[in-house]
């Protein structure tokens, strides 16, 4: 007998709400929302062709392929460390900023 799924479509405003959507601890929910503010930042900044993706792959020591994907937005395998050696190599830095999160 077969068995039929039912989905049900769920809206969120916040990285946090998407987290709870998901099933995501707290941790990994921050780790989310950093990582996609850091590929949005990158998507801008590789985009405005300030450097080529060889150039600023050879810099990062990186694809060039893995700075075109970061360049659409697809991070998905890529770590953190790296995406920051991409954003190093196209003459920017990230600074932190830390404060207490929503309850």
């Amino acid at each position: 007998m077969a068995t039929t799924r039912t989905s049900k479509r769920v809206r969120v405003r916040t990285a946090q709400e998407l987290g709870h959507a998901l099933g995501l601890s707290a941790a990994d929910t921050a780790e989310m929302e950093f990582r996609s503010e850091l590929t949005v930042a990158l998507s801008k900044i590789i985009q405005s062709g300030g450097l080529t993706h060889a150039a600023i792959a050879k810099s990062a020591g990186t694809a060039r392929t893995r700075v075109t994907a970061i360049a659409n937005g697809n991070t998905r395998g890529v770590s953190t460390d790296v995406l920051i050696r991409v954003l190093a190599a196209t003459g920017h830095r990230a600074e932190v900023r830390v404060r207490k999160a929503a309850a």
